[in-house]
């Protein structure tokens, strides 16, 4: 089963997370699961407290302490089933039928993984008060780990009609024209291709060779060779003209190969305003 992941949890911006992945599996029909992870690094399964406490503690001061942990954890697992409760009714009222609700105890990494080879994507939501020099450790390592496209989303949804495709020639971004060309989540969205290099012929080969390739799928395509800082670049050109979602591939063998280990990555999820489509 090929399906598109909700990661769900109760800050304010899974929201738009389910609004997404709603459209998302409307435009692929495929079939959407809400997944809420109880970390189990805040919430152990079993918590050995015997080491804590000094000698000549009461063994009630133990069981207290058990007790206390235990309930923590129910409320916890609790409050989770509500949001994937609330996200469930959400997409059902956008025309999302029947998604899928999972809770798991562990790792949300862990979790990814294992569910990986049934997934064709992923939606994240972008919190931006973990966006400092990184993009953040939770994202950063769902990113590196798995090996299937993630959308990370804003908190406001809006429904794509631009895309701006951040192009540089390389393998990856090859296979990303080559995807949005076959995928039916961006059928009859106006496409902008955009490569942040030098002026010369060589790259206006690759520029054309992206045109052709989304033409040939009944795309329209717009394609644009910029100069200057790829980041600022890309933004700057979204921002003018009112690019809905940006596309990109997570590694690459150029400038863009810094994406996800450096400071570009934050700063065009910091700065787009626009969810980000990274591709692996």
């Amino acid at each position: 089963m090929s399906q598109v992941i909700a990661c769900i949890d109760a800050t304010p911006v899974s929201g738009s997370v389910c609004d997404h992945a709603a459209w998302a599996a409307r435009r692929l029909e495929a079939p959407l699961t809400l997944l809420h992870v109880l970390d189990k690094r805040q919430y152990p399964e079993q918590q050995d407290l015997s080491g804590n406490i000094g000698l000549g503690s009461r063994e009630s001061l133990l069981d207290e302490l058990t007790q206390l942990d235990e309930q923590r954890g129910r409320v916890a697992l609790q409050q989770g089933r509500a949001t994937l409760e609330e996200a469930r009714k959400r997409v059902t009222a956008s025309g999302t039928e029947a998604p899928r609700l999972l809770q798991r105890h562990g790792d949300l990494v862990e979790t990814l993984s294992e569910m990986q080879p049934d997934t064709r994507l992923l939606v994240m939501g972008k919190h931006d008060e973990n966006l400092g020099e990184h993009i953040g450790s939770r994202l950063e390592t769902v990113v590196r780990t798995l090996h299937r496209p993630i959308l990370v989303c804003t908190p406001e949804f809006k429904s794509p009609q631009r895309i701006l495709l951040a192009y540089d020639g390389s393998p990856t971004t090859h296979k990303g024209i080559d995807m949005v060309a076959g995928s039916p989540l961006f059928q009859g969205l106006e496409c902008h291709v955009v490569m942040v290099a030098d002026d010369t012929k060589a790259n206006r080969g690759q520029l054309e060779w992206a045109r052709h390739t989304l033409e040939t799928a009944e795309f329209t395509v717009t394609t644009e060779l910029l100069t200057g800082q790829v980041e600022r670049a890309l933004c700057d050109y979204r921002q003018e003209r009112d690019i809905d979602l940006i596309v990109m591939g997570a590694y690459g063998h150029s400038v863009v190969r810094r994406f996800l280990v450096g400071s570009t990555t934050t700063c065009v999820l910091r700065n787009a305003q626009v969810p980000v489509l990274l591709l692996r």
